[in-house]
């Protein structure tokens, strides 16, 4: 199950990962609200945020990984230039 809420005062939905599986570390990541309106479909207020994310948590997760691969220990934020528009359709 996803563990995710809305940040109002970052303007981001605050996600879980876990790089080394479920009984692995545990990680904080966070997708911006843009791309969740502009790519996965949100349009109304927190709750309408984390219901996007969480219906494309598979993908949004992946890419969160990929980047806390490439920079261990530093926080990661998705923007919408992390997703390809081939990949956010398909997830939609």
């Amino acid at each position: 199950m996803a563990e995710a809420i809305h940040c109002f005062d970052t303007a981001t939905v605050r996600f879980a990962i876990y790089p080394a599986g479920p009984e692995g570390l545990r990680y904080v990541a966070e997708i911006a609200e843009d791309p969740l309106r502009d790519l996965f479909g949100a349009s109304g207020g927190g709750d309408s945020l984390v219901h996007a994310y969480l219906m494309n948590a598979e993908l949004i997760n992946a890419r969160a990984l990929v980047r806390q691969r490439e920079s261990p220990g530093r926080p990661v934020l998705l923007e919408t230039a992390d997703f390809e528009l081939s990949d956010a359709g398909r997830a939609s």
